[in-house]
């Protein structure tokens, strides 16, 4: 042992001594529980809205399913709620989702503001997915429940709280908690005895909000909306095919998502004045892309106007399902609602790019001598990987997605080539995701982003 790692040894047996680190250890495990149900019924209160205004309100009134034009009037209502909150409500109704994904500046002043976007823009079509508000309110409910139990109100506690608490509230939707882990490690952006300090409390958080999660969902049968890929039929052997079509699956997913981004970042700059009319028109254009998809393919405009989440299970499992012409409609519609909806509503950026992801690797599986998992696999972490910029993160969710240690290969490739491919393009330098601040304060919204 050399003596930095004796000295950094030393550090964390200090720190793990020390009382008030003891006593936000017990606050954090504690908070993963009350944290977790109140996610899990905001999740379940979103699931059981999209379902109404998606297929009980269109059934109820004659339609066999949703129109071409429904998504029209409902994003145009996301978009004025959105709009109001960005431009009246601290925090902004939280972060632009075409910054990425911020783990900082968790607080309860801004609660209310992300609850009614997130309310106003997932259920009602936005294309993004519920990440981003359930961080916020996971670090906001463990800061005001810090604040009643009277603990440590230290920066270093409160960021120690606020990453717990956005661990236990994002451990589930990913489908296991340790995709909550990985992209903390890498969104907090620590290391040494740092990452272990920080990394207990949002383990312990989030391992008990994945079992509180799992049991109220069988306890009360209601659906979260959790992030799911089941592959049918044995995985295949990996060849040179899948290697060299993965590779090139990578790079055409990254230049085609991190366009979608720069388009966001260039929506969030425009609809910093006049927020509310703007806003609306942007949600209204994304609208029009899912109105689009419909008339052309005479098939559900909610394919299109959601974050795909419900519908990448189905579509890899049975691709055979989505026509040639189906999957390119898709993925042209759905990137441009998604450039649309990253910069004007809120939500986060993940889900509907995993979709993107997964749709590319189904278009591209009949090449020669590639297949549905490889490209599927290879989809996923290309892009996860150009939107975040997160590449353990991007890898570990693609291989427990396809849930198959085979594709590791092919997907440790596709991420590196899809994050080199998306540095090197000249696209939304100017809005890197923001720097974290280092205590609970209200964050400021960013440049693009402030009425």
């Amino acid at each position: 042992m050399t003596a930095t790692q004796a000295g950094e040894a030393e550090l964390l047996r200090g720190l793990l001594k020390t009382p008030a680190y003891r006593k936000t250890l017990v606050l954090c495990a504690l908070i993963g529980i009350p944290v977790s149900l109140v996610c899990f019924w905001f999740l379940a209160g979103l699931d059981e809205l999209q379902h109404l205004l998606w297929e009980s309100l269109p059934d109820g009134l004659g339609w066999e399913a949703a129109p071409w034009w429904w998504p029209l009037p409902l994003l145009l209502v996301a978009g004025v709620v959105v709009g109001w909150v960005a431009a009246r409500l601290p925090g902004a109704g939280g972060h632009v989702p075409a910054d990425g994904l911020a783990m900082g500046g968790a607080s309860t002043k801004v609660l209310p503001g992300v609850l009614v976007a997130a309310t106003a823009s997932l259920p009602l079509g936005a294309v993004l997915g519920p990440e981003a508000p359930l961080i916020a309110l996971g670090g906001g409910l463990a800061l005001l429940l810090r604040d009643l139990a009277r603990g440590p109100g230290t920066p270093q506690a409160s960021v120690l709280m606020g990453v717990a608490g956005a661990a236990a509230a994002i451990s589930v939707i990913f489908g296991s908690p340790l995709i909550a882990a990985v992209l903390l490690i890498e969104v907090v952006g620590v290391g040494g005895p740092q990452l272990v300090a920080v990394m207990l409390p949002a383990l312990l958080s989030s391992g008990l909000g994945a079992l509180v999660f799992t049991g109220f969902g069988r306890w009360t049968g209601l659906k979260t909306g959790g992030l799911t890929v089941k592959i049918p039929g044995p995985v295949p052997r990996l060849d040179a095919a899948d290697v060299g079509w993965g590779l090139l699956l990578a790079v055409a997913v990254a230049v085609v998502l991190r366009l979608a981004v720069g388009v966001g970042q260039g929506v969030a700059a425009f609809v910093t004045r006049q927020t509310v009319a703007r806003t609306a028109l942007c949600a209204l254009g994304a609208g029009g892309c899912a109105a689009v998809y419909a008339l052309a393919t005479d098939r559900s405009p909610a394919e299109v106007a959601s974050s795909g989440q419900a519908l990448m299970g189905p579509m890899v499992g049975n691709p055979h399902a989505w026509g040639v012409g189906v999957l390119v409609a898709v993925l042209l519609c759905k990137t441009a609602a998604y450039a649309l909806c990253l910069g004007s509503l809120r939500g986060g950026p993940i889900f509907p790019a995993l979709f993107l992801g997964a749709a590319a690797g189904v278009l591209a599986a009949p090449l020669p001598g590639l297949g549905v998992v490889p490209a599927v696999a290879a989809g996923l972490a290309a892009a996860g990987a150009s939107v975040l910029r997160l590449p353990v993160s991007s890898a570990v969710m693609a291989l427990l997605l396809v849930d198959s240690l085979t594709m590791t290969p092919v997907v440790i490739l596709a991420t590196v080539a899809a994050l080199v491919t998306a540095e090197l393009l000249p696209l939304g330098r100017g809005r890197r995701r923001p720097e974290q601040p280092e205590g609970p304060q209200e964050p400021q919204a960013p440049a693009g982003q402030r009425a």
